[in-house]
C-alpha cells in the first residue's frame, strides 16, 4: 500500500473531531468569559470584604487602645475629703511623719488615708545660675485627706506639732476641688506622664520698692530702687542714681542683691 492511500479519508473526520471542541470553545466563548468575570467579581468582593473587615477590626483597636489609656483621676475624687491642718513652721516633715505613725498604731487607716506637704518648683539663682529647687507651697501647713469624725479628728488634732485645723467655726472645712486639683497638681501617670513636666515659677525673691545693690555689669556697686518686676524674664528694673540723675536699668536677677 502507498503512502498516499494510508491517509484514507476516514482520517479526517478524526482530526475534525480534535479540532471540534477547539471550535466549540471558540463558538462558545461567551460562557468561558462569563465565568472568568464572575471569579474577578468573586475576588473583587472578597477584597472589599476584607478592606471592611480591616475597617472594623482598626476601629476595635482604637477603642482598646482608648479604653487602655489611662484616666486622670483627681485627688478630690479619692475616699474621704481633704482639710487644711496648721502646725508648727518648719517641722511640717516630722509632724507628717508622727501623723502618719499614730494613724498606723490607733488602726486609723480607713478614716486618715493621706497626709500630704504641698510642694512646687521654683527657679532660684544659686552662684549665678538657674537651678529649679522644691520649695512648700504652704509652709507651716499639711493637707489631710480623711473621713472626719470625733475619732480622726482626735487623733490628727492631737499629734505632737499639730496646732490646729483651718477652717470657719469650730468645724474644720474641707477644701473644695478647685484648690485640691491645684494645690495637688493633678497629673496623669500617677498620672504624671500626660502632664508633661511641670510648671515651675521663679522665686519672689525682691519686692517693687526694695532696695538692691548691682553686683555685676556697667552699673556694678551701684544701688537702686526696684520699680518693676517681670518674674517671667526673671528681671527687674532698678532705678539708678548716676551722677545725680536717676535712671531706669533693667537688669537679671543674678545681677543684683539684696542690701
Amino acid at each position: 500500500m502507498s503512502i498516499d492511500e494510508e491517509h484514507t479519508p476516514a482520517d479526517e473526520p478524526v482530526a475534525a473531531e480534535e479540532a471540534a471542541p477547539e471550535e466549540a470553545a471558540a463558538e462558545a466563548g461567551q460562557p468561558e468569559a462569563s465565568a472568568d468575570n464572575a471569579a474577578d467579581t468573586a475576588a473583587e468582593v472578597i477584597d472589599e470584604n476584607a478592606l471592611v473587615y480591616e475597617k472594623i477590626e482598626g476601629d476595635d483597636d482604637d477603642e482598646e487602645d482608648a479604653a487602655a489609656a489611662p484616666k486622670v483621676i483627681s485627688p478630690y475624687d479619692r475616699p474621704g475629703r481633704w482639710y487644711v491642718v496648721h502646725t508648727q513652721s518648719g517641722y511640717e516633715k516630722k509632724v507628717k511623719q508622727n501623723l502618719e505613725a499614730r494613724t498606723a498604731s490607733m488602726n486609723m487607716d480607713g478614716r486618715i488615708h493621706e497626709v500630704v506637704i504641698p510642694m512646687e518648683d521654683v527657679v532660684e539663682f544659686r552662684q549665678g545660675k538657674k537651678v529649679v529647687v522644691q520649695k512648700k507651697m504652704f509652709p507651716g501647713y499639711l493637707l489631710v485627706r480623711c473621713r472626719l469624725d470625733d475619732d480622726s479628728w482626735f487623733v490628727i488634732r492631737n499629734t505632737p506639732g499639730v496646732t490646729g485645723f483651718v477652717g470657719q467655726g469650730s468645724k474644720p472645712s474641707p477644701l473644695p476641688r478647685r484648690e485640691v486639683e491645684t494645690f495637688l497638681q493633678v497629673k496623669a501617670d500617677d498620672a504624671e506622664a500626660a502632664a508633661g513636666p511641670k510648671k515651675t515659677r521663679a522665686r519672689k525673691l525682691y519686692e517693687m520698692g526694695e532696695t538692691v545693690r548691682v553686683k555685676e555689669g556697667p552699673f556694678a556697686d551701684f544701688s537702686g530702687e526696684v520699680i518693676e518686676i517681670n518674674e517671667d524674664q526673671l528681671k527687674v528694673k532698678v532705678l539708678v542714681n548716676i551722677f545725680g540723675r536717676e535712671t531706669p536699668v533693667e537688669l537679671e536677677f543674678a545681677q543684683v542683691a539684696k542690701l
